[in-house]
């Protein structure tokens, strides 16, 4: 079976063909103009997925060396994301499956990523904890198997990437935050500056990195005259490293508690933050101390792309066609995903 996969629900526009099981290509188009406005602008972000959603399906296909006839299923994601992005990538699905007359299959944003890591011969055994650190979501997931999820907890408030780039944006550094925190936390001294650290003790899997924020911005209000930050790069680096290191000890001590709590032996990690050095050290040496496995897709499967919606659309099969292609957008993660009984 061959399927071709869409992926358009925030800033990047993808397109993967997936042949028996075989990834044939993988087509991320990145719109790099949204780092002069320090964020995503919706209305452009959608216009942009309009100019490129052809062109990267045409070059996914001509990567496969395959042509649009070739194809037996078609997949894209519905949601959660940017409305307007969804709406270009999945009207695009849907026109090619009805031009066709093969299956539509509709796949959850986040659901994919939970899946991400099967895009490699070495992935997670079920059941695993899943942890999905994407820009606008972090949360903990039991997966017990394709469509069988238990939610433990997401953030209530702003998520690790939009912490991120939120931070990055109060001292300059641009857009996305995360890569250029990563790169300078690694310079930096972790323990120079404490900054808070929302309920990494509260006894649940909630999250809260509002908080974090803030406390970041009260320090760097405090070293500024006049609104120009009055500290040089050695303190900068510091300061990356101090507020990374924050983050990375919530989701650590967070992902620990509920693998013992739930007898879960492997941990799958994904979303674009799964890609932070601190955090994939930190998650690996935690689990190696408790004897566990800790799985993470290369980065170019971190962020969102469209060979794990392909994949996660092999996985269900077609069964999880819609007959009808009236499959709906939506913007909030949907709780539907999640059985709180599994």
């Amino acid at each position: 079976m061959t399927i071709l996969g869409i992926e358009s629900s925030c800033d990047e526009t993808s397109a993967a063909v997936l042949c028996d099981g075989v990834l044939c290509s993988n087509i991320i188009s990145s719109q790099l103009f949204h780092t002069e406005f320090g964020g995503v602008v919706p209305e452009l972000a959608s216009r942009a997925h309009l100019r490129a959603i052809i062109p990267v399906i045409t070059e996914s296909l001509r990567d496969a060396s395959l042509g649009i006839e070739n194809i037996d299923v078609v997949a894209a994601t519905q949601g959660p994301g940017l409305i307007g992005s969804l709406l270009v990538g999945l009207n695009a699905a849907k026109a090619i499956a009805f031009s066709r007359d093969i299956p539509f299959i509709p796949v959850h944003h986040i659901e994919a990523h939970l899946f991400s890591a099967f895009l490699h011969e070495r992935h997670p055994p079920f059941p695993y904890l899943g942890l999905v650190v994407s820009g606008g979501h972090t949360l903990l997931v039991v997966v017990h198997g394709v469509g069988r999820y238990r939610l433990l907890g997401s953030t209530i408030d702003d998520a690790a990437g939009e912490a991120f780039d939120k931070v990055a944006k109060m001292m300059g550094l641009g857009f996305p935050g995360g890569p250029v925190i990563d790169m300078r936390a690694a310079r930096g001294n972790p323990s120079a500056i404490s900054f808070a650290r929302p309920l990494m003790d509260s006894g649940d899997y909630r999250f809260s990195f509002s908080g974090l924020k803030t406390s970041v911005l009260y320090y760097l209000r405090g070293h500024a005259t006049d609104g120009v930050l009055q500290i040089g790069e050695k303190e900068i680096d510091d300061v990356c490293a101090g507020f990374q290191q924050a983050i990375v000890d919530v989701l650590v001590r967070k992902s620990m508690l509920a693998a013992e709590e739930f007898g879960l032996q492997h941990i799958a990690v994904a979303g674009g933050v799964s890609a932070n050095t601190g955090l994939s050290t930190a998650l690996r040496i935690a689990a190696a101390e408790r004897g566990l496995e800790v799985y993470i897709p290369d980065i170019i499967f971190s962020t969102d792309n469209a060979a794990m919606v392909a994949k996660l659309a092999e996985m269900k099969g077609l069964s999880a066609a819609v007959p009808d292609l009236c499959a709906p957008a939506f913007a909030r993660l949907s709780d539907t995903l999640f059985d709180e009984n599994s």
